[in-house]
């Protein structure tokens, strides 16, 4: 039975987004996504072979430098500035939180972390599909997040700038940076 249109977009998108392997990507389809036998797993694997093909094929046209790594240039930045800056943390905006302070906890200098940057699974998905990237960030003691959040915001607004992002953010701690324009090209 071929696969539904929702099922061929979720291949696309988590080919695209880069962050997962063949088998994985199966495996979220066939035992996550969908329930164990929903999907043919013959059928599956046969579409996700054609979309890494397709998407081995699309990467020989791209620059030689993407927004993808202006965006990995900028996070190696602020990893140096003592800012935790996480690719695809979970699925959701509370799973990158989770992240964070597992991230904080295994730093091997924890008491030199003074903020946090990262973007979740839905963020990824909005981003493959041409919606932009939001990131969250903030401090990483809660209850400075009005008055250093927005420092923090303005450390990683630079580091991203520097790396020749165009970021849109209102400078507080309440609104979430996006960068409107990004084309997710990960390889």
């Amino acid at each position: 039975m071929p696969l539904d249109a929702d099922a061929l977009t979720e291949i696309q998108s988590l080919v695209r987004g880069g962050f997962e392997d063949r088998e994985r990507i199966v495996e979220i389809l066939t035992e996550e996504l969908y329930a164990p036998g929903e999907l043919d797993a013959d059928t599956v694997e046969h579409a996700v072979d054609a979309a890494l093909h397709e998407h081995e094929q699309a990467k020989k046209s791209w620059p030689a430098t993407t927004d993808c790594d202006r965006l990995d240039a900028a996070f190696e930045a602020l990893a140096q500035r003592g800012v935790i800056a996480l690719h695809n943390a979970g699925y959701t905006q509370s799973d990158g939180y989770s992240d964070v302070r597992e991230a904080h906890a295994d730093a091997p200098e924890p008491g030199r972390i003074v903020g946090y940057c990262f973007y979740h699974g839905q963020d990824l998905a909005r981003a493959v599909d041409g919606g932009g990237l939001f990131l969250a960030f903030g401090p990483m003691d809660a209850r400075t997040e009005e008055t250093e959040g927005p420092r923090i915001g303005r450390i990683i607004t630079e580091a991203l700038q520097h790396a020749g992002l165009q970021v849109q953010w209102d400078g507080t701690f309440k609104q979430r940076i996006h960068i409107a324009d990004f084309d997710w090209k990960r390889r």
